[in-house]
């Protein structure tokens, strides 16, 4: 039923090289994968930065008794040296105390610099044997329309302007999270084997951009990402590019509105995004009444993604051949979903089920 969607929809095959080889192996899945990047870089989000010369960190504050006790928090300005100039941005890690083994740990893209926060309930990640570093995305580059002249952005574009390609805030702020990665690759308390990056909304997409470029993170988590996230795009109810290019212009590179009313002929969905993650763990998150998201168009992208895991021997995503109702959880494959039931929000029942899915792959 759902792969006659994706025909009917007309979604392209993720499995097909540029040429129109069909890709039959690993091999060809490495090819593959380079020219996915090439094409939402140039396409959707633009490229990213270089990497930096050289990073350092300053401990701004330390409380070795949050959580009663149970946590250390700390906060720390991370010092990244650039080709031409130099940034730096705050980020928090939040770390239990008197654990016996090294921890895994989430990398949380966020809206504040809160800790707790109403989407980040650090006490009971922690509480769950789980590390969280967090930084707000606004301390890379604001967003708002005219966001790239301060910040990181300032930064990249002194000139106060961008070529067609360049990159917008979404690659930013992913970039952002591959830079708290090499700080966490440091830390002998971390189980680097099992680091998740994570974000909700227009982070959400943040986080598939980061996980799906930056190989070091174990599990890529899409909370309620939507449209130019997780969402198939052909067909999609809600938002379209449409909307999205017109209210948030600087999340992508300017390429990217050539497409507007013009979605069948993208090269792309945005399965490709999910597919870019494997063999690594994926999991995209719905609510039931975020219908500007579309829950039945990212569950769609899961089922897209499928194939790509299964050439490279890996267990997909393991579904009914139906959509979602509320509350169905799918764990079994390296491809993830779960639909909660309510709005868009970003819960502790979300939280739950992400860690709940790393400590049965653990």
């Amino acid at each position: 039923m759902l792969n006659g969607e994706l025909i009917r929809r007309g979604v392209p095959d993720v499995l097909m090289l540029d040429h129109g080889k069909k890709v039959v192996c690993r091999e060809d899945w490495a090819k593959r994968r380079q020219e996915i990047i090439q094409l939402l870089c140039s396409e959707e989000y633009g490229f990213p930065p270089s990497q930096p010369i050289d990073w350092s960190y300053e401990l701004l504050s330390e409380e070795k008794n949050f959580c009663a006790g149970n946590v250390t928090l700390t906060k720390i300005l991370l010092k990244l040296k650039l080709k031409n100039n130099e940034f730096s941005f705050p980020f928090y890690s939040a770390i239990p105390n008197d654990m016996d083994k090294k921890v895994p740990a989430f990398v949380h893209i966020c809206f504040r610099d809160s800790i707790p926060d109403k989407y980040m309930p650090t006490e009971e990640i922690c509480d769950n044997g789980f590390a969280v570093f967090s930084f707000c995305y606004h301390d890379i580059v604001p967003d708002r329309k005219d966001g790239l002249s301060e910040g990181l952005g300032a930064v990249m574009y002194p000139e106060g302007k961008r070529n067609p390609d360049d990159c917008g805030t979404i690659m930013l702020w992913a970039w952002a999270a591959s830079r708290v990665m090499d700080y966490v690759q440091t830390l002998e308390s971390i189980d680097l084997s099992n680091i998740a990056v994570v974000g909700h909304s227009r982070l959400g997409k943040t986080a598939l951009l980061a996980g799906g470029l930056d190989e070091r993170f174990a599990y890529i988590i899409s909370n309620d990402s939507g449209c130019s996230g997780a969402a198939i795009t052909r067909e999609k109810t809600g938002e379209h590019i449409v909307h999205i290019t017109k209210s948030f212009p600087h999340w992508f590179c300017q390429n990217y509105v050539r497409y507007v009313g013009n979605e069948d002929h993208l090269p792309f969905d945005q399965h490709f995004l999910l597919a870019l993650s494997a063999p690594r763990k994926v999991y995209v998150a719905s609510a039931t009444l975020d219908t500007w998201a579309d829950p039945d168009s990212e569950y769609l992208s899961c089922v897209a993604a499928s194939p790509v895991y299964e050439l490279l021997g890996f267990k997909g995503f393991i579904h009914g051949d139906q959509y979602p109702k509320g509350w169905d959880t799918y764990h079994e494959g390296n491809i993830a979903y779960h639909l909660r039931t309510g709005t868009h929000y970003f819960g502790r029942y979300d939280w739950n089920r992400y860690m709940e899915y790393i400590k049965k792959q653990m």
